[in-house]
C-alpha cells in the first residue's frame, strides 16, 4: 500500500482538527498515522477518567473506534501505532520508524505536528522528522497543533504565522529547516462541514478539550483556520 499523503497524529484527534480542512482538498490517498493509540497501562489515566471511561483497555478500543469513524467522513485511511499512550518522550517508537520507512518515498507528503503546546507533539515531530531524514523525504510539512495554536491572538489572520513563528516550537524546527509557512482558506460552506462531522466522530473528547479552550467547535471560530509550513532544507 502506498499513500499520496501521510498525517503523523500524535494522538486520536490530532490530525483531524488540525488539518482536516486541507486532507479534505487532498489529491490522491491519505492515511493518518497515531503514533500513541495503545492504553497508557492497566489504569485509566486522568484524561481518560475525565472523558468518563471507566479502564485504559476502554479507553484505547473507543477511542480507536472514534478516530475510524472521522477517518471515513474525511475519505483516509486509519493506522494504529500500538505505543502506549504515556510520555513519549520516554518511547523509542520504532515502530513509527518502522511504518514511515517502508512507506514514504521522496515525493509522499508527510505532515508532521509543529508541537506548539504539548511536550508528546514535541517529541514525536522529532522522532518523524529523523526518520524522514534517513529515508530522503523531500514533502515535509509541519501542521499547527489546535486548538493549542488558537491560544494566539492573532490566530485566523495573516499574522498568524509570524505569531506562531515566535514560539518555541517553531524556533526549534528554524534550527534544522527554513520554514515556508502556508495558509488554507478559511473553511467554510460543505468544507467546514466535513471538518465539524469529523471533529464530532471524537464524541468522548468534546467536554473535556472544551472546558480547557472554550468555544473551540464555535462557528465562526478557530477550527475553520489551518495553518502548515513547509520544511525546507
Amino acid at each position: 500500500m502506498s499513500w499520496g499523503t501521510v498525517v503523523v497524529s500524535p494522538h486520536f484527534d490530532d490530525a483531524v482538527l488540525s488539518a482536516a480542512g486541507l486532507l479534505a482538498r487532498r489529491e490522491g490517498s491519505a492515511v493518518i498515522v497515531t503514533v500513541l493509540g495503545g492504553a497508557p497501562g492497566e489504569a485509566p489515566s486522568a484524561w481518560d477518567r475525565l472523558c468518563g471511561f471507566a479502564s485504559a483497555e476502554e479507553a484505547s478500543r473507543e477511542r480507536r473506534a472514534e478516530d475510524a469513524r472521522a477517518c471515513e467522513i474525511l475519505g483516509v485511511d486509519q493506522v494504529v501505532l500500538d505505543n502506549p499512550d504515556v510520555p513519549a518522550a520516554r518511547l523509542p517508537m520504532d515502530d513509527l520508524e518502522a511504518f514511515l520507512t517502508e512507506y514514504v518515498t521522496p515525493s509522499t507528503r508527510v505532515l508532521v505536528p509543529m508541537g506548539i503546546g504539548n511536550a508528546d507533539h514535541e517529541a514525536v515531530r522529532d522522532r518523524a522528522l529523523d526518520v524522514l531524514e534517513k529515508v530522503g523525504s523531500l514533502e515535509r510539512w509541519a501542521y499547527a497543533d489546535l486548538p493549542y495554536a488558537a491560544a494566539v491572538r492573532e490566530w485566523g489572520s495573516p499574522a498568524a504565522g509570524r505569531a506562531l513563528e515566535a514560539g518555541p516550537a517553531a524556533r526549534a524546527l528554524a534550527e534544522r529547516y527554513r520554514l515556508g509557512a502556508r495558509t488554507s482558506p478559511r473553511l467554510e460552506g460543505e468544507a467546514w462541514a466535513l471538518k465539524w462531522r469529523a471533529a464530532l466522530a471524537y464524541a468522548s473528547q468534546i467536554a473535556p478539550l472544551a472546558c480547557d479552550h472554550g468555544e473551540f467547535l464555535a462557528m465562526p471560530g478557530p477550527l475553520q483556520h489551518e495553518l502548515v509550513w513547509v520544511l525546507d532544507g
